[in-house]
């Protein structure tokens, strides 16, 4: 099964690109966050400029002209479906598994106070690393897994209170 990603940008532009495509582009890194870019014999010199990895929101500049970028994976796309967008988030009180996994990190504790979009674990699903981030501002009230525990979809993964 190969991953694929759907990207927006500028809020105007939609494109589904798959690992292949990926691996189909020559990129050459020429700084940290520059590129020399060779696609269909054709140059483009970009830059990433703004990262939110966790909001998987960038800025990038190619040949000079500015782009704001969202990237979102299939676990994404799965989690908006199940109706865990932005603006129901706010009613959300648990966190329950999007699909079978192995649980890889965990990164906050009982009674710790979280923001909204801070990571709370990561989830292995589909050979896959995907973060789980907080929906709301909140206070973890329990955390139901630990690291390497296996997953059903729909476990009970953290409450808030």
């Amino acid at each position: 099964m190969k991953n694929w990603f759907k990207v927006v940008v500028d809020d105007n532009q939609e494109f589904k690109i798959t690992s292949d495509d990926i691996l189909e582009i020559d990129a050459l890194q020429t700084s940290p966050n520059s590129y020399h870019i060779l696609k269909q014999n054709k140059s483009f010199a970009a830059e990433i400029t703004k990262k939110d990895f966790y909001g998987k929101n960038y800025g990038v500049n190619i040949n000079n002209s500015s782009y704001e970028v969202v990237i979102s994976d299939g676990l994404d796309l799965l989690i908006s479906d199940m109706g865990f967008a932005l603006s129901s988030a706010k009613d959300i009180d648990s966190i329950s598994a999007p699909m079978p996994g192995l649980i890889l990190e965990i990164h906050v504790q009982t009674g710790q106070e979280v923001n909204e979009d801070d990571p709370l674990l990561i989830l292995e699903a589909m050979k896959m690393e995907n973060v789980i981030t907080s929906p709301r501002d909140g206070i973890i009230k329990s955390i139901r897994v630990k690291k390497d525990d296996t997953v059903d979809k729909n476990q009970l993964l953290i409450e808030f209170e």
